[in-house]
């Protein structure tokens, strides 16, 4: 008589091995695009590339008007409502608050693109504003953010989410281990915790410690620092002009403390400014991040490193975030293009693409933490490389 145990455990084993050998075969089969920026520009509408500043900045008008509507109403939670109600109503204020912020933070994000406004004094001070209000230096990320999008997928050149490599993380050669990770890596309750440190927390480190970007051997590298190597001797006055926006900010952080209490400034700004942290780093983090995404040692260009990238859909929330997520792989090829032709260039871009545009529809949470627990690392060798688990 069979052990059903053992057959279970066969079964599992057969689907296992099936799906390496899937993804096994997809890796080595797999070809680069070969298209021309020239060729998927013709395919898109001309009107797609025009920027309207009053209708960029109506977009604007609408967000901090949804956010003055929750502050007002936030007003009257702990004086109206019964103690019960109080932490489900700031829970309500938090995430709308948080997510509305996060709408502004990519009207800014598109300022540092010069895809607001025809004019790139406009494109500044409108992006330096809204960026310093939400505790960004402006010009320091526009810098970084704009090598990110020229060498996209280019594991030497790329800006943020760079892959580990398998030496890097000290991780055993893999004839040695069937996967070559550590036991505690496999724990799940570290990986949530690790994963929570990082949504939360993820994006000031990026600022002040560059994580998860390039590293630079003795070398400190920040945001902040006009002499840092993320940064070229030209930035330096731009940088400066960034820090002094987020002193500023702080400025007024701590001059709103004192007058109304540092608690209540802790509710009404920070907890929506670590939700809009949050938001940031989910957005971007799956984007650039999932097992079917190369990643370029040679053979690297512009549209291949473009093509490193995933849309996805966040729900009611798309229209909330600018449909900067859905949207994505659009923006990496034409970053100058608004947000609000955005979709309508994505339809033309899926035909010229075809299967080269990937489109991601698995739960945002679910592909989340698939992708945590699945794109760990990459092997030290290789032309044309994935993530390893």
């Amino acid at each position: 008589m069979t052990d059903p145990n053992t057959e279970t455990q066969l079964s599992h084993r057969q689907t296992t091995e099936s799906k390496v050998d899937e993804v096994t075969k997809f890796e080595r089969d797999y070809v680069p695009p070969n298209f021309t920026v020239k060729e998927i520009r013709q395919a898109i509408p001309p009107h797609c590339f025009e920027r309207n500043t009053l209708k960029s900045a109506s977009y604007i008008v609408k967000d901090l008007a949804v956010i003055a509507v929750l502050v007002y109403a936030a007003t009257f939670i702990d004086t109206h409502l019964p103690q019960t109600l109080r932490f489900i109503a700031w829970l309500v204020y938090w995430f709308f608050c948080g997510a509305f912020a996060t709408g502004i933070w990519v009207i800014a994000h598109e300022c540092g693109h010069q895809a607001f406004s025809p004019s790139k004094f406009i494109n500044n001070t409108v992006g330096f504003i809204l960026h310093s209000a939400l505790l960004v230096p402006y010009h320091s990320w526009r810098i970084t953010h704009s090598k990110h999008h020229k060498f996209t997928g280019h594991i030497e050149k790329d800006q943020v989410f760079v892959p580990k490599t398998r030496k890097a993380l000290g991780l055993i050669e893999k004839d040695e281990h069937e996967d070559g990770t550590s036991i505690y890596e496999e724990t799940p309750i570290v990986s949530l915790f690790m994963l929570i440190l990082q949504q939360l927390f993820g994006w000031p480190l990026y600022l002040i410690f560059n994580a998860s970007g390039q590293k630079y051997k003795n070398r400190w590298a920040n945001h902040f620092n006009p002499s840092s190597p993320i940064f070229e001797p030209k930035h330096y006055n731009d940088i400066i002009i960034s820090d002094i926006g987020i002193i500023i900010a702080l400025s007024a952080i701590y001059y709103f403390s004192y007058v109304y209490s540092f608690i209540t400034v802790v509710k009404y700004y920070l907890i929506p400014y670590l939700v809009v942290n949050h938001w940031l780093v989910l957005i971007t983090y799956l984007q650039h991040t999932d097992p079917k995404l190369p990643h370029y040692r040679k053979h690297w260009d512009f549209v291949r490193g473009a093509a490193c990238t995933v849309d996805r859909h966040f729900g009611f929330l798309d229209s909330i975030f600018h449909r900067i997520s859905s949207t994505h792989v659009a923006h990496h090829y034409f970053s100058t293009m608004p947000h609000y032709h955005a979709e309508e260039a994505t339809i033309h871009l899926k035909k010229v693409l075809g299967s080269y545009y990937i489109f991601d529809d698995t739960p945002i949470f679910k592909a989340l933490w698939r992708s945590y627990n699945q794109c760990r690392f990459i092997e030290d060798e290789g032309d044309i490389i994935f993530y390893k688990n």
